[in-house]
């Protein structure tokens, strides 16, 4: 099997790199130095948000893939989920994409514009770690929210239980594969007014690798 998981940053995958053998994580794609099985894996660090990631996508991701895995943290709207939940974005909308009228914020789809602002995962075959995981609605910004006012039009608008920075691109970019692709992400602080004290990275990373980590040893 021919794997490919992409990551905004190192460090939301660094424990993953190290049991791969990727001694020294490149912005780029990466190849692990040890083999799992019959299964070649990848690394793709794209950067930070939604533009670098298309871009790393097109550039990188031409191989045939027979899985390719959005991975990071989140933040989560769903304040039912814990910190350091993991869980499968199985769809995900480009929040951002519209226009203002007036006071009103008209969604993509109001615009009669041709293309797409919202993307779904495919798994055309089963894989029972991620079947497990709870399926979220994610929504992916190029600003986090923290303000009350703005959360609320966001929970409003598109009813998400999660947000990432990037991973409606990734959806978008893969949306012409007819194989396997989909978003896993862990929950490193809520939705609500920025206060990292509240936040839980260390987590987040610890439980997303040893679920990535689980993941490629079973493959």
């Amino acid at each position: 099997m021919n794997i490919l998981i992409v990551s905004a940053t190192e460090f939301e995958v660094k424990p993953l790199c190290d049991y791969l053998g990727i001694s020294q994580v490149l912005l780029g794609m990466n190849v692990s130095d040890n083999p799992i099985g019959d299964h070649e894996v990848k690394v793709l660090i794209t950067g930070i948000g939604m533009v670098n990631t298309a871009f790393a996508m097109g550039r990188y991701s031409n191989t045939l893939y027979d899985l390719m895995l959005n991975v990071g943290v989140c933040g989560a709207f769903d304040k039912s989920m814990n910190l350091g939940d993991i869980v499968h974005v199985t769809e995900d909308v480009l929040s951002e994409l519209g226009a203002e009228d007036g006071d009103l914020f008209l969604t993509y789809n109001k615009l009669e514009l041709p293309g797409k602002y919202q993307f779904n995962s495919h798994l055309s075959s089963s894989f029972s770690q991620i079947d497990a995981l709870k399926k979220v609605k994610g929504i992916t910004v190029n600003t986090v929210h923290g303000n009350e006012i703005s959360i609320n039009k966001a929970k409003a608008l598109f009813n998400p239980e999660v947000e990432s920075m990037e991973g409606a691109a990734f959806l978008s970019s893969c949306k012409r594969a007819e194989n396997n692709y989909t978003q896993i992400r862990a929950i490193s602080n809520y939705v609500e007014k920025r206060d990292k004290s509240k936040w839980n990275m260390p987590l987040a990373i610890k439980n997303l690798n040893e679920f990535l980590i689980d993941f490629v040893k079973g493959l």
